[in-house]
């Protein structure tokens, strides 16, 4: 067996008289393969796709897998115009669900029943804390109170505390995460116990949601097998409630919705049936509980048929395959292969069951993506997508026991062609987990401003689609610099549409046509790779570098909006402008037009600025020439509400030019009223007036890059402001200081407890004890004394007393 694991599986390439389009890299090979569609015309692709098991909020790692898989689904479709029917499932029973959704039940009843803190609720949670402690933290004392927690969890985990790993040696790994998610659960409970006696009635909320977490799994050690298993409705509740913010969050990031989704609770017969089949072909056995087990070895004995196809390394770790059997498994003594995996699991009390010929029982998790997507897809299916921890073993489990399904005793059925699996998220290093609970939510990241669904999907083309993506500051720079790059192509591209360059020499067209061609070859030559969205955005930011060096008298418009189109076409594609269409022909991405009401004003607003200030600048700006410029723009008063803070604008600035005007005002004033369009009036609209030498100003629209430079450029003039300021006032209060010591008469100022006799000056020559001051000091005072007598004088001169 061991032997036939490291044995690379066979590959049956798909046959075609069509030439591939594409390579894809393919989990099943483990290498680049060309990629041909089982459709003989080489247009149609079936396509499965592991959706979410809904029981929780989707984080960035999910946003990882399911933008990075509409990318590639976007290209297939968009670029190399394959038909596609994209499936997708919701996991709506596991038994993270059945755990998740008795225990938020059985808290909810809990917490229903003790709407107060009574002695009864402590002493529960007291051996809630004991429960989880005892069962995740094993270094810790096995009668430890919750008011010695920190101070032993401290000392027993303080390499985990200081991020390395428990014996201090390597780096942390994904257990050190754990024990770190224990060590906050534990602790948060130990902290809300401590307080209760402190907490009035009203505050019993904040002591279960510090307690909540050791309570839910103990709660449940009692109660979860009493259960009615019939009523789905505690498991539907949260399912529901996952499922519908789940598509929320996904519609947010712009990812297309699935054409087909399927839910595990609405094919229960259709799971039933295809395990019936596996058991029938001799490769899946009945265990006296009424569970079903796939048998391994019976599958690798018929030829043609290997298991573990996609990790054959881990088809022995033990830690995985516990993992791929959930939680509510209990450790089988009948199975015949310790790494045989359930198809069918007996419902045990509390746990939800559908009927099947071996009693009440529901799937096992693998198998219930095998019976959809065959439902949906049939017997074989180009691509089957999915994150790299599904590899194994989830999708091993559903190749084999779907190529069990159809197998005909020759073996060798090729479930799947292609195997696109999408590497992990990671931010400082560590990966995101539901389980681990150190994830940002999507819907978190989004609200808080951290990422918009532009900025976090240029940041996975940015990445290789099945590799590791970790989130740096430099990743976060090169993202930001390209969406900046790009929009500030589009600006350029909007306002030649604007101010066309008919002059234009045309002699740098066939240069920049060249360029333009070798970047569709290149961006073209990196998807067909294997979707290789890294190579594709340098060879966009590449062609904008040169055009941005491209001398512009020698350049025609219609190039530029060649290549604008092309632009637009291929981010859209990749799914950077929201629903907007690749193919209509128009160019740019959302966020660089003003707004459609605003542009006949701002746009006449713009041009007169333009010429008040070229002619205020040479000194000829004389009221026929202002008359001209005012006179080119006559508008019939709007009645839509949405024009009219545009229309006000243009109306102020005309009429203030008028005031100008008639009281022959100087240039710098007509000069600091364009400013104050500029830097006012519009901006307070969101439109910003980018001024350039020797053109006329750009209209754009304000985004947070404008709005980061003006206020890091106001905080800085603010800081040059207040420290003005404070030294402004510390002069003032040394001057008013130094008045106030100025009054002092120089022949008094030592008469005080520390001398006892002075001479006719005021200058003491004996100390208090009536010995004779020192020469040094009567050197040092005497300085003093010059000083303030000339201060003295210097005031009495000024009240003219002296």
């Amino acid at each position: 067996m061991a032997t036939q694991a490291r044995t690379q599986p066979p590959w049956k390439e798909p046959q075609s008289s069509i030439p591939p389009k594409l390579k894809v890299w393919n989990s099943l090979t483990r290498t680049k393969n060309d990629f041909i569609p089982i459709d003989p015309e080489g247009k149609e692709v079936k396509w499965y796709s592991c959706g979410p098991t809904v029981y929780d909020d989707s984080h960035l790692g999910h946003a990882r897998n399911y933008v990075t898989i509409d990318i590639l689904r976007r290209i297939m479709a968009g670029y190399f115009n394959f038909n596609l029917k994209f499936v997708q499932n919701v996991t709506d029973v596991d038994d993270k669900i059945i755990l998740r959704g008795r225990q938020q039940h059985l808290l909810a009843k809990f917490k229903a029943e003790n709407p107060k803190l009574t002695k009864q609720v402590l002493e529960t949670t007291v051996r809630a804390f004991d429960a989880y402690v005892k069962k995740n933290l094993p270094l810790l004392s096995q009668d430890l109170r919750p008011e010695d927690f920190n101070k032993e969890s401290s000392g027993k985990y303080a390499h985990v505390i200081a991020g390395k790993s428990l014996d201090g040696i390597g780096p942390p790994t994904d257990e050190e995460a754990k024990i770190k998610m224990h060590l906050k659960t534990a602790g948060s409970a130990a902290t809300a116990l401590l307080a209760s006696s402190n907490l009035t009635q009203t505050d019993v909320n904040e002591f279960y949601t510090g307690a909540e977490d050791v309570l839910l799994p103990y709660l449940d050690s009692l109660h979860g097998s009493d259960i009615d298993s019939e009523d789905r409705s505690i498991f539907t509740k949260l399912t529901q409630k996952f499922e519908a913010r789940f598509n929320e969050d996904m519609r947010s990031l712009n990812v297309l919705d699935p054409d087909v989704v399927t839910r595990v609770t609405e094919y229960g017969p259709q799971i039933v049936m295809f395990v019936e089949k596996i058991v029938e072909n001799k490769y899946g056995y009945q265990t006296s509980d009424g569970s079903i087990y796939f048998d391994i070895d019976s599958f690798e004995k018929t030829p043609g048929n290997h298991y573990a196809r996609l990790e054959p390394w881990n088809r022995n770790n033990k830690d995985l395959q516990a993992d791929g059997e959930g939680a509510l498994t209990k450790k089988p003594t009948e199975k015949r292969g310790d790494a045989d995996f359930a198809l069918w699991k007996s419902s045990k009390p509390g746990e939800p069951a559908w009927t099947s010929p071996w009693g009440p029982g529901r799937p096992g998790w693998h198998i219930e993506c095998s019976a959809m997507a065959s439902d949906v897809l049939g017997s074989q299916m180009d691509i089957h997508s999915g994150g790299i921890d599904l590899c194994f073993p989830h999708h091993d489990n559903e190749l084999a026991q779907s190529e069990a399904h159809f197998s005909h005793k020759e073996g060798g059925h090729q479930w799947v062609n292609y195997f696109l699996h999408m590497g992990h998220l990671s931010i400082s290093g560590s990966k995101m987990s539901k389980s681990l609970k150190n994830f940002i939510t999507i819907r978190e990241a989004l609200a808080r401003g951290d990422w918009t669904a532009r900025s976090l999907r240029i940041i996975f083309l940015l990445g290789g689609w099945h590799d590791g993506v970790e989130i740096t500051d430099d990743l976060r720079k090169a993202g930001s610099s390209f969406e900046s790059y790009v929009t500030n192509f589009f600006y350029k591209v909007r306002d030649l549409e604007q101010h066309p360059n008919t002059n234009a020499s045309g002699a740098e067209d066939e240069r920049l046509r060249k360029l333009f061609e070798a970047a569709k070859e290149r961006l073209h030559s990196a998807l067909a790779d294997s979707f290789d969205t890294p190579t594709a955005l340098r060879a966009i930011s590449g062609l904008i570098t040169e055009y941005n060096s491209t001398d512009k008298s020698g350049l025609s418009d219609a190039v530029v909006f060649d290549i604008a189109k092309w632009i637009t076409r291929i981010v859209r594609i990749f799914g950077l402008d929201g629903s907007a269409d690749p193919n209509d022909g128009t160019t740019g991405w959302y966020g660089i037009d003003i707004p459609t009401e605003a542009k006949q004003f701002v746009y006449a607003a713009a041009r007169e600025r333009d010429e008040v200030r070229q002619h205020a600048i040479a000194g000829d700006l004389s009221d026929s020439v202002l008359a001209s410029i005012i006179a080119k723009d006559r508008f019939v008063p709007q009645q839509d509400a949405s024009a009219a803070p545009y229309a006000e604008v243009l109306s102020s600035f005309q009429e203030n030019l008028k005031t100008l005007a008639e009281k022959k005002a100087p240039a710098k004033e007509f000069l600091a009223l364009c400013d104050k369009l500029r830097d006012l009036d519009l901006w307070n609209l969101g439109v910003y007036l980018e001024d350039r030498e020797n053109s006329h100003a750009m209209v754009r629209p304000i985004d947070s890059e404008l709005r980061a430079a003006r206020d890091q450029k106001e905080a800085i003039a603010r800081q040059k402001r207040e420290a003005k300021e404070k030294r402004e006032r510390e002069e003032a209060e040394r001057r008013a200081k130094l008045a106030e010591q100025a009054k002092i008469d120089h022949k008094e100022m030592f008469k005080t407890e520390e001398f006892s006799a002075w001479d006719l000056d005021g200058m003491p020559t004996k100390d208090a004890k009536g010995e004779d001051v020192p020469k040094s000091k009567m050197k040092k005072l005497k300085k003093e004394w010059e000083k303030q007598r000339k201060l003295h004088e210097d005031y009495l001169k000024g009240i003219g007393a002296a």
